[in-house]
């Protein structure tokens, strides 16, 4: 039994090394978050992070500096889409920007930029029900799209392996790529897990927590705590939120990788095969008894510890 353990400890390592040794960064040994069994944060993991603290402290400058928000109007130029609460349209922001440039640095430097409400619009889906979108202006789009821009090449490097949604030369196809070859070594048994109205429910306090643990600018993690807590205007009204990040911003997707990483993080620790495409989990075993026991044990963590919401 004692050799099985260390055998499996062994093969863990393994799989954590193998998910990060593309990275030559201060994460380039895998280390979990979640110390052993016991739920407890990692003391290895934390000191890491303080020193990428320490290293990620002038954020802000990079983000607002001309060339990144360049990048940032014409990727969200070249999305498209329509305006935001002040009327303001994707091209009338380019003229404005091209003249008011540096007043806008320095509002986002100083503290003193406030992200406008959220626009919220409700699309039906297939299925029935409707799924709420939030539209943002196309100025906070611009300064969203330029904070992922910079955020990205520090988080994106650190997920997992098994993670495959709104992520840089990852798609849906590999996901299930990686699902066949998964299968064939005989874990036939799935545990699929879909967690309800997952951007609305995303905890905003764990989320920050997650954010500065790792991040030492914090300039930057105000702004980004403002940007969540944008009331949302529909219908003529307007709704405080209190948790969630849009559908429809261009931050989101990185925020909702960040908040998941923790699931992955916790399945891997675990030694399970999965894969993860968005807020969309399948869990690969052996028998019907280690999917329904995986399938509890896994939702009591999501529901528990993450805040969220299983369907």
């Amino acid at each position: 039994m004692e050799k099985g353990r260390k055998q499996s400890k062994i093969q863990m390592k393994s799989v954590r090394q193998k998910e990060c040794d593309y990275s030559d960064d201060l994460f380039a040994v895998a280390i979990p978050v979640w110390y052993q069994d016991s739920g407890k944060v990692n003391p290895a993991w934390l000191s890491i992070c303080k020193e990428e603290r320490n290293q990620t402290t002038d954020l802000l400058e990079q983000i607002t500096s001309f060339s990144n928000l360049q990048k940032a109007y014409k990727q969200v130029r070249q999305n498209g889409g329509s305006c935001g609460v002040d009327n303001m349209s994707i091209k009338d922001f380019g003229e404005w920007f091209s003249k008011n440039y540096q007043e806008l640095q320095s509002q986002i430097l100083q503290g003193n930029y406030q992200p406008q409400s959220v626009r919220g619009v409700q699309i039906p889906k297939p299925k029935g029900g409707f799924r709420q979108l939030g539209i943002p202006t196309v100025k906070d789009r611009v300064i969203q799209q330029a904070i992922s821009q910079v955020l990205q090449p520090i988080f994106d490097p650190k997920f997992s392996f098994n993670s495959y949604g709104f992520r840089s030369k990852r798609n849906a196809h590999q996901a299930l790529l990686e699902s066949q070859k998964i299968v064939k070594t005989g874990k036939k048994i799935i545990v699929d897990l879909d967690l309800a109205k997952f951007f609305d429910e995303v905890n905003h306090q764990r989320l920050m927590w997650m954010l500065g643990t790792r991040i030492g600018d914090k300039r930057l993690l105000k702004l980004i705590f403002k940007t969540l807590k944008t009331n949302i205007m529909q219908n003529g009204l307007e709704e405080q939120r209190i948790k969630g990040t849009p559908q429809g911003s261009p931050l989101s997707p990185l925020l909702s990788n960040i908040v998941l990483d923790e699931l992955d993080q916790e399945l891997n620790r675990r030694g399970l095969r999965f894969v993860r495409y968005a807020d969309d989990v399948q869990i690969f075993v052996s028998s019907q008894m280690s999917a329904e026991r995986v399938q509890g044990s896994i939702i009591k963590f999501i529901e528990k510890k993450m805040k969220l919401k299983v369907n």
